[in-house]
């Protein structure tokens, strides 16, 4: 069973690692993806129905391009594993198999027959992940969970938002792509951790535990004064002055993050004295004098376009950027020259287009290896294998 190269790709970092992924929406199968690029072999095994995302978002010729996002460099396997065939088919696969990875709720896995024993009876090698919602112990692990609810229960929507509006959601399912990749760094780790032990492991990542840990200073703050973080928009949580600022014909973004970079900021806007007035002379007052002292700023900057500004900011010094939609984003000279736009050919479809790796190794690249499957494109190449296999033996 040996995976077709479409690249013609250096072998990936994972090159040789098999992993049966049960995974379907997008945590576990973001997780999946992120190892399938790096060169494992990843089989992901579908119901009948196939993941629920194959008719999701936009199609093109009755394709999910969401699908085929998150499920490139894979191939697909269709089982029915609440048949005993199709659970004698997975117990086969995972006897080769080197990872296994599920989203189901927990406990859900187990009562299938593939509890943490039986699974180490199949192949004590063998590291067994889990992504869920609020993790396998705790009073919420019956709960449903997806990332709306993730980004309400770790605190995150709470500090999103203006601060005389509601508490806001951020657009891209944060907490799945969080969970997904803390998952897929906890196989590497428990791969890494086999050499020693010659075992395998447990490996598990929740969307709200996950989130939780991606609140950075806002927590930090929180446990050093006991106070709740309040929402600021665009501004900067603890450093002023950081956020948006009106230009002449649009938004500049600008991230003075401490005072070498505010004094630069301010240089370039002529502005500087601001630094020696009582109110603005230090980042504390600054916080304080926050409206102030973004006005006199926006007065500046309205002066002159958005460009003369980024260019100005930057040359400075200082981080600065425009207020970019996917439009401009998707055919930026930088992204162009990162490949973080690639496209996937299929005979008889139109390419797929979708976004490049951004972990880039030098000797083992992440690459496009194979096209997203259509649903059990491989079973009997697979599921054969596998049946044979265990005949020889």
């Amino acid at each position: 069973m040996t995976d077709s190269d479409i690249t013609g790709a250096p072998a990936g970092a994972l090159d040789g690692i098999r992993v049966v992924d049960l995974t379907r929406i997008l945590a576990g199968p973001f997780c999946t993806l992120l190892l399938a690029d790096m060169g494992a072999d990843v089989i992901k095994v579908e119901p009948p129905a196939g993941d629920p995302v194959r008719g999701q978002g936009a199609m093109v010729e009755g394709y999910s391009w969401y699908f085929a996002q998150f499920n490139r460099n894979k191939k697909s396997v269709v089982l029915d594993l609440y048949t005993d065939e199709g659970k004698a088919d997975l117990t086969r696969l995972l006897e080769t198999a080197d990872v296994v990875v599920e989203n189901y709720r927990p406990g859900v896995f187990a009562k299938m027959g593939f509890s943490a024993e039986r699974l180490a009876e199949i192949n004590p090698r063998l590291i067994c992940a889990s992504v869920n919602g609020y993790g396998s112990s705790g009073p919420y692990v019956d709960r449903p969970a997806f990332d709306f609810i993730a980004q309400a229960m770790s605190g995150f929507m709470a500090v999103n938002g203006d601060p005389d509006g509601p508490p806001s959601r951020a657009a891209p399912p944060i907490s799945d792509l969080i969970a997904g990749l803390y998952c897929a760094f906890g196989v590497v780790s428990a791969l890494q951790a086999r050499h020693t032990t010659g075992r395998g492991q447990q490996v598990e990542s929740s969307l709200t535990g996950g989130l939780i840990s991606m609140m950075a200073y806002l927590s930090a703050e929180y446990f050093a004064t006991g106070a709740n973080p309040t929402r600021t928009g665009n501004n900067h949580p603890i450093v002023a002055p950081y956020g948006l600022f009106q230009a002449a014909d649009g938004e500049i973004a600008v991230a003075p993050s401490n005072d070498t970079f505010v004094e630069r900021f301010l240089r370039v806007l002529g502005l500087e004295g601001l630094l020696r007035e009582p109110d603005f002379a230090d980042n504390a007052k600054r916080m304080a004098n926050r409206d102030a002292l973004n006005a006199r700023i926006n007065a500046v900057t309205r002066e002159k376009p958005v460009d003369h500004w980024i260019d100005a900011i930057n040359k400075a010094g200082c981080p600065a950027g425009r207020v970019m939609g996917l439009d401009e984003v998707f055919t930026d000279p930088q992204v162009l020259a990162q490949e973080m736009v690639i496209q996937s050919e299929r005979e008889g479809r139109t390419p797929i287009r979708m976004t490049g790796f951004p972990v880039k190794l030098s000797q083992t690249p992440a690459a496009l290896r194979q096209p997203p499957p259509e649903l059990g494109e491989h079973t009997e190449q697979i599921i054969t294998f596998v049946r044979n296999a265990t005949k020889s033996h």
